[in-house]
């Protein structure tokens, strides 16, 4: 930005300033005054009308003549009449509406029509807004649309007849007058704003002119490399004398030009280089990884450390491929992985690879934080409801929707870069990535979207609502474990039903199948359709009858996964 606009920014906004904090004055002071005025005047003719309707009441019950059905229409009839005689001008409008906002009366009717009839015609949903008036009892004063046209109204509930009575006069009547001096204030603060930018705009030319001409050769020296250049000295000021600093500068830069412009060249491009190698890697790895990779010279060495490793998988994938082309797979796919990535990576996870349709990830480094297990288990139960929303967009595009499995283990692995010289990774092995993948492929089964490990489980229990499904052996494991589910937030009986269940577990594991087949029955009634709990007592239902061998453990062998 050139010095002539700095000075433009400057000098006028302190020219205006005054002006338009006077302006937005004048139109909040005309604004808060007509409300007042429009709050007396509508508050005057409520009340007089709510008088009046309590006087012509108080005639039937002094008469005992609230029963009489044609009294009390002759009555609302008066209270009617009564209304069209306050109204002074044709904006004005008194309505009656009942609890669910039908209109009861109003000054709008056609003549000769019956009380109830009325030529005006709710819009949209102005009936459900004058409604939640009528429920509220409201006598504030209120902006309300009726008949299409915004209205300052006044009112209250006569409980006699049942009628909420409104009496209210056009918004734009109101302020009018406000609206003009809002348009005034605005045409003068823009004809202030045109004419002082070009006064200053002048004004700073003329300063500035010196400064324009010592920029301009500054330019040409620059663009031309030509150091024999020199400013001419105009005046013998603050200015002229920059311009002749300006040329002692250059008599001295001219000598070493061109040693210095070839090393700013090769560190430029030596800044470029870095910069963009970089930012390639940051596409891969996590900065984090690409600073200990720089510091270790090309290689993190592995270390042993407890993580929580995550896989998530789309189990329905196969499904899915079969009935679409491959080039709209792979922009499924997209949106996908950025939806389940920026997930994990919120909660500070690193994904370290994709395996087709599945996405592996772990937390605990290279930044390891004291609630990774926590982190962890959020980051499965996000993903789950970040794939609720991303299948709500797929079946509104009549697409088939994906079903995702996320499991995670917590132990002990090896991570760092692992490979050879020529191409390696920075990446975790070891056997608790086995199991977070087999507990990946476990979902289907217990027909859950998320489970992980017993040593997850102890981390998280105190901090989410928790739920022990099975005690299993995978394939290629021979000892079992426990694996859990986990929610957010439970509704009621859920949360009963994961307490009766648990309950049953802790039996079940303790050969106590009566009892366990007890509490799993009782989780049912609350839970009908949950097909774990189903599970759980069909399998103490054939252990009553079967008890297993005395060395069961409360383990199944699954031999799929």
């Amino acid at each position: 930005m050139s010095i002539r606009w700095k000075i433009v920014l400057i000098v006028v906004p302190l020219l205006l300033a005054t002006l338009l904090l006077t302006g937005v004055s004048s139109y909040f002071s005309a604004s808060n005054g007509i409300t007042r005025v429009a709050k007396d005047f509508l508050g005057f003719k409520s009340q007089e009308l709510q008088n009046q309707a309590e006087s012509q009441w108080r005639l039937l019950v002094d008469n005992n003549l609230t029963d009489k059905p044609e009294m009390v229409s002759a009555t609302q009839a008066a209270v009617e009449g009564y209304a069209r005689s306050i109204v002074r001008s044709a904006t004005e409008l008194i309505v009656a509406v009942g609890e669910d906002g039908g209109i009861r009366m109003s000054t709008a009717s056609t003549a000769g029509r019956p009380a109830d009839s009325s030529a005006l015609a709710w819009q949209g949903g102005e009936q459900a807004v004058v409604a939640g008036l009528v429920k509220g009892r409201s006598t504030d004063l209120v902006t309300v649309t009726m008949g299409g046209k915004a209205r300052v109204a006044k009112g209250f509930w006569f409980e006699p007849f049942g009628w909420y009575l409104l009496v209210s006069e056009e918004r734009a009547v109101f302020y009018d007058q406000v609206n003009q001096i809002a348009l005034r204030t605005g045409i003068i603060l823009v004809g202030a704003i045109v004419g002082g930018v070009l006064l200053v705009l002048i004004f700073a030319g003329y300063l500035t002119r010196p400064l324009t001409r010592v920029a301009g050769t500054m330019k040409e020296i620059i663009s031309t490399n030509d150091l024999s250049k020199r400013v001419v000295v105009e005046y013998h000021d603050e200015i002229g004398a920059l311009a002749q600093t300006f040329n002692l500068m250059v008599n001295g830069l001219e000598q070493a030009y061109r040693e210095i412009k070839g090393f700013a060249l090769k560190a430029a491009v030596s800044r470029m280089k870095e910069k963009k190698t970089k930012e390639l890697f940051q596409q891969y790895v996590p900065q984090e990884v690409i600073d200990q990779v720089m510091k270790n010279q090309g290689k993190v060495v592995p270390e042993q450390e407890v993580l929580c490793i995550m896989f998530s998988h789309i189990t329905n994938f196969s499904d899915v491929a079969l009935h679409i082309a491959p080039d709209e797979l792979v922009q499924s796919l997209e949106p996908y992985f950025k939806a389940m990535v920026d997930t994990i990576e919120k909660r500070g996870g690193m994904v370290d690879k994709y395996i087709t349709d599945a996405v592996m990830a772990f937390f605990g480094a290279p930044v390891k934080k004291d609630d990774d297990p926590l982190r962890s288990v959020l980051a499965g139960i996000d993903m789950t409801e970040a794939l609720r929303e991303f299948n709500r967009r797929r079946e509104a595009s009549s697409q088939k929707p994906f079903n995702v499995s996320v499991g995670i283990n917590r132990g002990l692995v090896t991570v760092g870069t692992i490979g050879t010289e020529d191409k390696m990774s920075y990446t975790v092995i070891g056997d608790p990535v086995n199991l977070a993948s087999r507990l990946s492929g476990l979902t289907r089964l217990y027909r859950q979207d998320l489970l992980f490990s017993e040593s997850l489980h102890h981390a998280v229990k105190d901090e989410v609502d928790c739920r022990n499904l099975d005690k299993v052996a995978v394939k290629g494991r021979k000892e079992g474990v426990k694996i859990y589910t986990a929610r957010r937030r439970l509704q009621p009986a859920e949360k009963e039903g994961w307490g009766l269940h648990n309950l049953g577990m802790t039996e079940y594991y303790v050969r106590n199948f009566k009892t366990a087949a007890a509490y799993f029955r009782e989780a049912l009634k609350v839970m009908p359709r949950d097909s774990v709990a189903a599970m759980l007592l069909e399998r103490t239902q054939k252990y009553t009858r079967n008890p297993p061998p005395a060395e069961w453990d409360g383990v199944e062998i699954l031999t799929r996964k």
